[in-house]
């Protein structure tokens, strides 16, 4: 299978399926030196992992994460980290029905399309639970980011059609709640919604906002590898995303230029900056020195137990109602993954832009000489 693989500098493979022995990740182009431990992974994985509350799939795994590589001593060697979660709830045969039909919403057809067989078993590849290897990977990521005074920082801004207010806006209330929401009024009406929505046996969506800060200029790559390119790239990777948006996205086709572009203006520091970030921190596919700012949006959970129309194998009309542990919304435990996926993407891209100028070559290896 192709496509296992994401970033150049900084790059990540995943392998596993959700109901295989377990779920891995290899990280390449870490640097030597960092300081990393199973912990540091761990409080991570922890916001990811399933079974939190009854706005997840019940699915009983505690997500522990081993170091298998690339750590000696308590520092990264240079060399690539191995890491794994191994699977320990899996009931196979909650899915052994739908061998025999396809999910509406799911890749189920179209897996079969391209290999000519699938993984029935809560979807293979294909399942959320990958994502545990992304947030592994990423996690490392957003440590390296740190060491530069970066933070990349997530939340649910929305779930069906409840949003949070600039006013009730408090991201140290993130956590107060299942839903990840830094609002403490919308996060009351989100779990109202989630309530009705699942009495009737339905699921809904919802976007996830994800901020990077101190993040310098000069970032990304202008044509092919623009910034914002690859982070759509790798925010679209994730299953279930339906829309990814920087800055003003979609509301910038109704602005006019006047409206929608940044003045640029020098701060107290005496550094250029900017009196509004309707770009979303990328200009021309490089970072402008300003907080990024991307949503993404995910569509709700395909699996349903309320009755649906769909075919069999046969080329029979059928009705299915979905059986096993699902997540009645996506959002809530996607949010970390957004931020790992952010972080994997700045990294690797802020590495890329270590050979852009010659002068800063020369200041590190010395010229001259």
């Amino acid at each position: 299978m192709a496509g296992s693989s994401f970033g150049s500098m900084f790059r990540v493979t995943t392998w596993g399926e959700s109901h295989g022995k377990g779920i891995g990740v290899v990280v390449d182009g870490c640097p030597a030196g960092l300081e990393l431990k199973e912990e540091d992974i761990q409080v991570y994985l922890d916001r990811r992992k399933p079974g939190q509350s009854k706005y997840t799939t019940m699915r009983n795994e505690d997500d522990k994460v081993e170091i298998l590589s690339g750590v000696f001593e308590g520092k990264t060697t240079g060399t690539p980290i191995s890491m794994v979660v191994w699977n320990k709830d899996q009931h196979s045969k909650d899915y052994s029905e739908i061998a025999s039909y396809y999910r509406p919403g799911h890749a189920d057809y179209t897996f079969d399309e391209k290999y000519g067989f699938r993984d029935y078993r809560g979807g293979g590849r294909s399942s959320g639970r990958e994502t545990a290897a992304r947030v592994a990977a990423g996690a490392i990521a957003a440590k390296v980011l740190k060491e530069f005074g970066i933070e990349v920082m997530a939340y649910t801004r929305s779930i069906g059609n409840v949003e949070i207010t600039k006013e009730g806006f408090d991201i140290s209330k993130r956590g107060d709640n299942p839903l990840n929401m830094p609002d403490e009024g919308a996060a009351k009406a989100a779990q109202e919604l989630l309530n009705r929505k699942m009495a009737e046996r339905d699921s809904i969506g919802g976007i996830v906002e994800c901020v990077v800060t101190g993040m310098p200029a000069g970032v990304g790559e202008p044509v092919f590898d623009k910034l914002d390119a690859c982070l759509s790239k790798a925010l679209f990777s994730i299953g279930a995303v339906k829309a990814v948006e920087i800055g003003e996205g979609v509301n910038a086709a109704v602005l006019s230029g006047s409206e929608d572009n940044d003045a640029f203006v020098i701060d107290d520091s005496g550094k250029i900056s900017k009196t509004s970030n309707h770009a979303g921190g990328v200009l021309g596919g490089i970072s402008d020195g300003t907080d990024i700012i991307v949503r993404t949006a995910f569509k709700g959970t395909p699996s349903i137990a309320a009755a649906q129309q769909t075919v069999n194998k046969s080329g029979e009309n059928i009705e299915v109602s979905i059986k096993g542990r699902h997540d009645p919304v996506i959002v809530p435990r996607a949010v970390v993954v957004v931020e790992m996926m952010t972080a994997i993407t700045v990294l690797d891209l802020l590495f890329l832009s270590m050979t852009s100028r010659i002068d800063r070559l020369k200041e590190f290896f010395g010229g001259d000489r």
